[in-house]
């Protein structure tokens, strides 16, 4: 019997998520920024209409995703860099206290 394949998970930091995210989110706001410019200026029959608009809906819910994603990370990202700085105040004290 084979073993099934294991899926890793990559091990990536707070930052480069937020990055990953980020540019997600700038690939979906220049599309809404298209399809809205679209919008204005073409002449659109009523189902062609109807279809940009969801269109323009979906991406917005995308973009609020994204958003809500975003806050997250940067929450965690913010409390990584707090314990790392406690940490750091930790190891100061000690040295300062046990070896000058």
């Amino acid at each position: 019997m084979t073993k099934p394949k294991e899926q890793k998970k990559e091990k990536i930091s707070v930052a480069t998520e937020i990055d990953r995210v980020e540019e997600r989110r700038s690939l979906c706001q220049s599309n809404l920024e298209r399809a809205e410019y679209r919008q204005r200026r073409e002449q659109l029959s009523g189902q062609d209409r109807q279809t940009l608009e969801d269109e323009i809906t979906l991406i917005k819910e995308r973009i609020q995703k994204y958003d809500r994603e975003l806050e997250v990370l940067r929450r965690e990202n913010r409390r990584n860099m707090l314990l790392s700085v406690a940490l750091l105040a930790i190891a100061a004290l000690c040295y300062y206290a046990f070896i000058a």
